[in-house]
């Protein structure tokens, strides 16, 4: 009787967990098409390093706890198979393995005691010393209670029938029979069935209370990073602007099935909010909450959206679905419109997660929603938008002006027949902004004294249009990317120099979905190869201490953090710049990026201020940067905390043309 009712809860427990696969499978493939099953060997390899390697998860060192629980778990998995079936069929026992299954009874052992450990640490932790990004939620508490009552009862039920003689204990089971003798033989035979029940009812229930609980990523996490972009995603998917069709993301359904997948596998382990610069200062933009909102949201509208689709519960939701819940509001449900306008876009949240949620491609598809559809944007970006779109530059300058920096240096003009093997693209702060443009003028000096083959399209340059994207305007981009590329075409350009890493990456990155192929070269990396062949031999070292600043742009999307480095090191007799406290793929934001250059920040405190102490800790006489956005960040910190008299900011170019003076 006792095996038919067993057999009777397991086979309702396997069912309806099979049911909410089903239904989890169907979510997520209401999104829509996306191809992510390329490279599948690559892909592979990704799943087993930072899913099952648990790389990401690592970095941080209590990160280790979690990696064994993870592995503690992986180990009990063949051991559960064999007790599921065991209590169906009695006889049946993995024994046929021989020194394997041995070595498995030894290994889900010890690994059984190393998962006990493991929650009472995250348990302590929780309660103790609890980060500030880590949320205190009865959930939490509730899986991890469940997980050590699952241990309990293995070491209970294994450590009793080693007392009846009915398991061999010693070395194959240590710790179970160490715990046995803790036991009476007579009470025995009624607690082993105890601990039996005990451990299959919390298996079974753990089962199917997953999927609807904060640890789903259990079940998301891999097929995430299987599904993961080989690449930092630098921009965002393009648009096709047809008419009827709705343009930016308003309905969590509108986003991709990875993007739906992505909600499904955040681990709430707080890592992007510790690391984001608006969560840091105090703003309303908390990345984990974003994609806990975007589940919440999912799931509230799928329940809707089931009850009325086709009979196909695998095909992607119809367009006209209807959304209990909006996507954008602000409610617990959905996004807050403040939030979405917070991010800087600089990837540090993507750059930390463990399972590579992408989150600043979803806030950029909603910023298109919020200016294409709703016209709905800070009222500051009014005069970015006309000025990008009318006059090409974000200040509204006359184009006539752009190349009034190259008056008095006798500058190659490509658009006057001049041959040339790099077109320098200017940018638009290279052009106007008058700071800047005084690293343009120290970029000229050092392309000449290399001997560089270079020229410029003086008036006839546009705007990028990397500001106008990440702020949402794709209409105005798409515009101005179709017609730069015609430009760029026709003049047979192959070879670009860009000194503003927002260009770079736009020219590099973005302009590839509209077919372009040009070989992009941020002055970084031509500064640092024409000293690596000798053609510039900088000779001074006139910048003192240094500290250099990673541009996001720069580095986390694009992977450039050496060739700076290496500008410096050789402008200051072979000694290498020094480091701020978050450097490299972990460095924080200026505050300038996703189009923040042009809007006030009003709430919490200032991000570039943030950035500019944090240098200053560093005792620099020099703040090296490498882009202009930046640039103005840092002058603006450094007036603001009155050390401008003793901290210089300073473009790399700029530091490199005194030195060859």
């Amino acid at each position: 009787m006792e095996r038919l009712i067993f057999l009777i809860v397991c086979l309702g427990a396997f069912a309806f967990f099979f049911k909410n696969i089903f239904r989890l499978v169907a979510t997520i493939c209401l999104g829509r098409a996306e191809n992510r099953f390329d490279n599948l060997w690559s892909r592979c390899g990704s799943m087993f390093a930072y899913g099952f390697g648990q790389l990401r998860v690592i970095q941080k060192k209590f990160g280790y706890n979690h990696y064994f629980l993870f592995w503690g778990f992986m180990t009990l998995v063949l051991v559960n198979f064999e007790f599921l079936l065991n209590g169906i069929f009695p006889e049946f026992s993995l024994d046929f393995m021989g020194v394997l299954y041995v070595l498995l009874k030894f290994a889900a052992d010890i690994m059984s005691l190393v998962v006990l450990g493991c929650v009472v640490l995250a348990i302590a932790r929780r309660l103790f010393f609890r980060p500030y990004f880590i949320d205190q939620t009865a959930d939490a508490f509730f899986i991890l209670c469940m997980v050590g009552a699952l241990m309990i009862a293995y070491f209970g039920q294994h450590a009793c029938e080693i007392k009846l003689g009915h398991l061999e204990g010693g070395m194959k089971m240590p710790i179970a029979w160490a715990l046995s003798n803790f036991f009476s033989a007579e009470s025995a035979g009624s607690l082993a069935r105890v601990f039996w029940w005990i451990h299959a009812l919390v298996l079974l229930f753990f089962m199917n209370y997953l999927p609807y609980s904060k640890h789903l990523h259990v079940l998301t996490a891999i097929p995430n990073c299987f599904f993961r972009s080989k690449d930092m995603v630098a921009t965002v998917p393009r648009l096709q602007f047809k008419k009827g069709e709705e343009f930016g993301i308003s309905k969590v359904i509108q986003f991709r099935w990875k993007d739906l997948l992505d909600f499904m596998s955040c681990t709430e382990c707080g890592r992007c909010q510790e690391v984001c610069p608006a969560s840091n200062t105090q703003k309303t933009l908390n990345p984990k909450e974003m994609v806990h909102q975007g589940k919440v949201n999912l799931f509230t509208n799928s329940k809707a959206v089931f009850a009325t689709r086709p009979a196909d519960m695998l095909a992607p939701a119809p367009k006209d679905a209807r959304m209990s819940v909006p996507l954008i509001n602000g409610s617990d449900k959905s996004v807050s419109r403040k939030a979405i306008w917070d991010c800087t876009t600089c990837g540090a949240c993507m750059q930390v997660c463990p399972v590579f949620i992408e989150h600043a491609p979803k806030i950029v598809q909603m910023r298109q929603h919020l200016v294409m559809e709703k016209a709905e944007f800070p009222e500051e970006l009014i005069a970015l938008f006309e000025n990008s779109e009318q006059r090409s530059n974000p200040w509204g300058i006359a184009p006539s002006d752009r190349a009034k920096w190259a008056a008095e240096l006798n500058v190659p003009m490509i658009t006057e027949g001049v041959q040339a093997e790099y077109l320098f693209y200017v940018g638009c702060a290279g052009a106007f902004d008058s700071r800047a443009r005084q690293v343009t003028t120290a970029l000229t000096k050092i392309l000449n004294a290399a001997g560089v083959s270079w020229g410029i399209l003086g008036n006839e340059e546009k705007c990028c249009g990397d500001s106008v994207r990440r702020l949402g305007n794709e209409y105005v981009f798409d515009k101005m990317a179709q017609a730069n590329i015609e430009q760029l075409k026709k003049y047979g350009i192959k070879k670009i120099i860009t000194y503003c890493p927002h260009c770079y990456t736009t020219l590099k990155n973005d302009y590839r979905q509209f077919g372009a192929d040009f070989e992009v070269m941020h002055h970084s990396e031509l500064i640092s190869s024409l000293i690596a062949a000798g053609k510039i031999s900088p000779a001074t070292d006139s910048a003192g201490r240094v500290v250099i600043h990673d541009s996001c742009y720069l580095g986390r999307y694009n992977n450039i953090y050496e060739q700076p480095r290496a500008v410096i090191k050789a402008c200051s007799g072979g000694r290498a710049p020094a480091e701020m406290e978050r450097c490299r793929e972990k460095s924080f934001c200026c505050g300038a990026g996703g189009g923040r250059m042009w809007m006030e920040e009003l709430d919490g405190k200032r991000i570039y201020l943030e950035r500019t102490q944090e240098a200053l800790r560093a005792a620099p006489d020099t703040i090296a940067v490498a882009c202009p956005y930046c640039l103005t960040m840092y002058e603006d910190g450094v007036k603001d905390e009155k050390a401008s008299d003793r901290v210089k900011v300073k473009d790399i170019a700029e530091i490199v043309a005194a030195s060859i003076s």
